[in-house]
């Protein structure tokens, strides 16, 4: 049985099948394969590397200037906390609010009358508090007055309150020039005007403009639809780097229904400046037909019964009434020949125009602030208020339109149309308008307000 047995097993290693015999050539060809690569890995790591770079340390002491200041870990640590006013909101919930907690400060505010300027809060306004790291008051800032107007140049004022470092408080009115910013904006109307341009973070001032500006050319009550869009040029006030007023809209591009209307701001060298489309063409006439927005005319052009002398008397102008302080504007652009009081006229102003034309605007309350003799006014701009000065048994407006000193009717004559712009002043236009189209171009669905220049 054992021989039977080897010959059994010598048999099988002459006749195993092939595909043993592959498998035994594979394992054969993969164990030297796996020799090669040990050996291939162990030269590699073997191999001696190039020397390591040398590397220099350099130190240089520097002197500080003498006169440096350090600041401490409180200042490093301080900061600033700002709040709007609410409607209803008193000083000690603002405080609250800003956790400002300073002992005293409330009945300082309250009592000092340099600081008498925070009476009265704004709902919209804002008020800054700096604290240190002990969260001790540093300042306070109420910004009652974001941007106002003096002499051509705008201004941000505010009330500063500090420690006096005695244990008191020291109340200082500040002010400081506004930067004027040049941005563009475009919105799309869902539901209404001014919640599109509200979206689009467009300023109210400057919507109302648009309305006044595109006024002859869309309905803005009737002819809006949702899906109307608009792009606009304005001017942006400036303060630590928030804006704090708007100043002219500069240009606009509304599409109302598929039609689209344009307007760009244009001021010739020594002239007027006013609205043109893109093709040159003034939008305005030279004179608007009353100078109040909302009236009922009280008595016509011509003779009449004079309401304090009795008697048939020329009327030389038409009387608008209107309840006392309804503002009057310019009808056209113009100079002030008189400001004053002028015998049954009462308060009077008088403009003069191009040509030979005069308005004279009677029986105001009061005059615009700061109207002086000689001062330049545009059309539509305020200058004064209805009242009943002179003879006059009410409110109203006494308004005069003169050719060479003769008064006509305003409300018949033929006004003279808008100047065209010369040679000179359209090719000044054309580079004006050039800007303007540039801004737009830069804008993008849904882009936010973009700022364009400084200046």
């Amino acid at each position: 049985m054992f021989s039977k047995g080897k010959r059994s097993s010598s048999h099988l290693n002459i006749h195993q099948p092939r595909f043993a015999r592959a498998l035994i050539i594979r394992t054969g060809l993969v164990t030297l394969a796996l020799g090669s690569f040990v050996a291939a890995g162990a030269l590699a790591v073997v191999m001696p590397s190039s020397p390591e770079p040398q590397i220099y340390q350099a130190r240089t002491a520097l002197t500080l200037p003498s006169d440096l200041t350090v600041l401490q870990a409180q200042d490093q640590q301080a900061y600033v906390t700002e709040t709007r006013i609410r409607r209803g909101d008193t000083l000690s919930a603002l405080l609250q609010r800003m956790q400002v907690s300073e002992e005293g400060l409330l009945q300082f505010l309250t009592h000092d009358k340099q600081a008498r300027s925070i009476y009265k809060l704004y709902p919209g306004r804002t008020v800054q508090a700096a604290l240190d790291a002990n969260g001790n008051l540093q300042w306070l800032r109420y910004r009652h007055t974001p941007y106002s107007e003096q002499s051509g140049q705008g201004q941000a004022r505010w009330l500063e309150v500090r420690p006096d470092g005695q244990g008191g408080f020291v109340a200082e009115e500040q002010s400081d020039q506004t930067q004027t910013r040049v941005r563009v904006a475009q919105a799309t109307i869902n539901s209404s005007l001014f919640g599109a341009s509200d979206q689009a973070g467009i300023p109210d001032n400057i919507t109302l403009q648009m309305a006044d500006v595109m006024g002859s050319k869309i309905d803005f009550l009737k002819d809006l639809r949702k899906g109307d869009s608009f792009r606009v040029v304005y001017e942006s006030y400036g303060h630590e780097g928030q804006d704090v007023g708007s100043g002219r809209l500069l240009a606009v591009e509304f599409i109302n229904q598929g039609k689209v209307h344009e307007a760009a701001w244009f001021q010739p060298e020594n002239g007027s400046g006013g609205y043109y489309d893109f093709s040159g063409q003034s939008l305005k006439g030279a004179f608007l037909r009353t100078a109040l927005k909302f009236t009922r005319i009280s008595s016509t052009f011509g003779g009449r019964r004079h309401p304090v002398h009795g008697g048939w008397r020329d009327h030389n102008g038409v009387d608008y009434a209107a309840p006392s302080g309804t503002p009057i504007h310019a009808t056209a652009d113009g100079t002030v020949e008189f400001i004053g009081r002028q015998n049954g006229y009462g308060n009077t102003i008088i403009l003069k125009h191009h040509g030979q034309f005069t308005t004279l605007y009677a029986h105001q309350s009061r005059f615009a602030a700061g109207l002086r003799k000689g001062d330049r006014v545009e059309q539509g701009q305020l200058i004064g208020y209805v009242g009943s000065t002179g003879w006059a048994t009410g409110p109203h407006l006494h308004y005069e339109f003169r050719i060479a000193q003769k008064a006509v009717d305003p409300l018949s004559v033929d006004l003279p149309v808008a100047r065209v712009l010369d040679a000179p002043q359209r090719k000044q236009f054309q580079q004006t308008l050039a800007s303007y189209q540039d801004s737009f171009a830069l804008l993008h669905t849904d882009a936010e307000p973009v700022q364009l220049a400084s200046r």
